[in-house]
Order: structure tokens, then sequence, then C-alpha cells
């Protein structure tokens, strides 16, 4: 029997608090009747949602506090005025200390990351972490990093983008070797600002068994599923994730008004109102599951502020997942192989001069004769 995994979860995170979580924990049990849970926030609150789920209650722990991060709090804020004391802080000090494997919120996002790189610090040999999203595409779906959480990159932070989304890839996408895009303006070498040309350039250099470096991508590219991971810095990211959500919404509106236009609409409405389901589930990068904070030492998974149980239950899957598949094991492991790669390139960069001066004294012509 696999060991249970022990997930943390912020029980007052989100627009609707223990009246999705605690649900969603209920539906994601039934599918891992192993999970155990420690659920952080209002005793009083969690307790009627609870009860409603009576072999959910065996398998959690509750531990009462009467603070929770308001979704319009401020990062800074938060940190001095609920750090320590409140639900989304003690779900990510669980993670820390060992009492669980991961931490799930669907609270204020900047307040999240501000506290989980307090209280997790980053892994070894990541300057900044950065929010993955799962992103649906023709071919399934792709990995988008960064969607929000640090603005602005230098060409080394897009390779740890690169890295990171790849080893994620590897743990939820079962990809063993995931190919990458840089998101760019063009897909011509010429083109974009130069940080995203030099972080091309070193990708390139990177000959990986387990990372397959594509070159520039665009904007379409990532609803194609032209690559496995697709990466940004947060900024753009988090542009396009939201430009995605507003015409997965756009779309929705108008499929509502043509199908509600007349009778005949209405019937095969009706009639095809299973695919409809599915097309609404496909048609958003956030609905569905959770994004996933890499480069932390430690596994923090934000669910989406305003789901149902069931995006909250996908989150749930997607942080065991996550801890199930070696994930910040396999970020370590990819590090350490590019730093080393790094490392030769380096050295053969500090001889090359030394080897061509070499050369050029060898070949040259003798010196003419006094």
């Amino acid at each position: 029997m696999e060991k249970p995994v022990r997930i943390a979860l912020d029980a007052m995170g989100g627009d609707f608090g223990p009246s999705v979580v605690v649900p969603g924990a209920a539906m994601f049990l039934e599918r891992c009747s192993h999970t155990r849970f420690l659920m952080f926030g209002d005793r009083e609150k969690i307790a009627p949602f609870l009860r409603a789920h009576p072999r959910l209650a065996e398998a959690t722990e509750v531990r009462h506090t009467s603070v929770a991060v308001g979704m319009a709090d401020k990062p800074s804020q938060a940190l001095r005025a609920t750090r320590r004391s409140s639900s989304m802080w003690m779900a990510i000090e669980a993670v820390r200390d060992g009492a669980a494997d991961c931490a799930v919120s669907a609270g204020n996002t900047g307040a999240l990351m501000a506290m989980s790189k307090v209280c997790l610090r980053s892994m070894a040999q990541i300057d900044r972490p950065a929010l993955a999203a799962l992103w649906p595409t023709l071919r399934g779906r792709s990995i988008v990093l960064d969607v929000g959480a640090t603005i602005g990159a230098d060409a080394q932070h897009y390779v740890d983008l690169a890295i990171m989304g790849a080893a994620m890839a590897r743990s939820l996408l079962d990809v063993e070797r995931p190919t990458v895009g840089l998101l760019n303006v063009g897909v011509e070498e010429v083109k974009g600002i130069e940080e995203v040309k030099a972080a091309s350039r070193l990708l390139q250099a990177i000959d990986s068994p387990l990372l397959d470096y594509r070159g520039f991508v665009e904007g379409d590219d990532i609803g194609r599923g032209t690559v496995d991971v697709v990466v940004t810095e947060g900024f753009t990211g988090n542009i396009a994730l939201k430009t995605a959500e507003g015409t997965a919404k756009q779309i929705r509106a108008y499929l509502k008004h043509s199908l509600s236009a007349n009778w005949k609409n209405k019937l095969g409405a009706l009639l095809a109102r299973e695919a409809f389901e599915d097309l609404k589930a496909k048609l958003s990068p956030r609905d569905a599951n959770g994004g996933v904070f890499l480069g932390l030492d430690g596994v923090v998974i934000k669910a989406h502020g305003g789901g149902d149980a069931n995006a909250f239950s996908g989150a749930i899957e997607i942080g065991c997942y996550m801890v199930r598949h070696g994930l910040l094991q396999k970020i370590g492991d990819m590090m350490s192989l590019a730093n080393e790669h790094a490392a030769a390139l380096e050295g053969l960069a500090e001889t090359a001069p030394a080897a061509e001066a070499q050369e050029a004294v060898t070949n040259a012509p003798p010196p003419d004769a006094a």
C-alpha cells in the first residue's frame, strides 16, 4: 500500500472558503482514499460542512484559527498582520515542518506567494520562484510559466523557468523529454528583446536528455500545444492567462446567446448538453485545475479563488500528483545537470582563446632573417 499523501488545506481561502474547500476535499477523497488532510481555519465555520462528509471527517484533523487572509489584502500587509496566525500561513508552515507533503489554498495569490517564499524559502540554485499553469491545448495539456509570480526576467531566470517547467511536465504530463519553447514576438532568432534571445542561446547549448528546446514560439502556439512547456516572465504570462480566460468567457456568452435564440437552437443545445459541458471545462486554463508554485523548497498549489468544489478537488489532485512523482527531486536533478553542463561550456569558453592563440603561434610564418 502506498504511503498516504498528507495535504494541508487553507480552509478559509478563496471567495467561498469552507463551502468549497470541504466538498472539494471530499470529492478527492473518493478518488484517493488513502489521503489525509490537515485543515486550517475557523473550526465553527468548518464543522457544518465537515459533518456532511463523515468519511472526510475521519481523514481530517482541523486546526483552529480565526484569522484569514483577505482576497484584497496586499502581500506585505498579509505578512505583517497575519503572519504565523492565518490559515494560509499555517498550511504552508505544516509543509515546512514536515507535518504535510503539500499545501493547497484558493486564497490571495500575492499573499500566498509571499508567505511561501518567506516560510519555505527557494530551492538551492533557484533565485526566484514561479507560478505555473496547466493550459488546455489541441494536443491535450501544456504547462505555461511564469503566469504572475515574478515580473521581469534575465536570461538565467528564463533558463531556470524552462528547467522547472520541464520537471513539472515530466511529473504531471508523463513526458520523459518535454519540448520547451520561449514565448516571443516571432520565431525568427533575430526577433525579441535581448534577454529572451540570450536565454535562447543558453537553452540551445544545453544538451539534456530531460529537456528538448525547440526555440521561439508565438502566442497562438500556446493553444495549439506546439510544445509541452511555454516559458515567459510573469508580466507577459499573466496577461496571456487573463486574455485566455476572458476569451473563454466571451465564447461561452456567444454560445449561450446563440443557443437560446429560438426553440430549434434550444432543442439542439439540450441534445448536445454533455458536449457543451465538456467544451466549457476545456476552454479556460485556470478553471479545471490549480497553479503550481515552482522553485520553492516545498509543494504549494494555488487553486482558483472563484472555483467550485470540482475545481478545488482538481487542485488537490495536482498537489498529490506532484508529491507522488517527486517534483522537487526532479527539479533538483535537472538543475544539477544544467549547472554541470553550463560549467563545462564555461570551461570551454575560457580555454578556447588560449587554444586559438597557440594555434596562431604554431602556424605563424618564421620571422625574417636579420
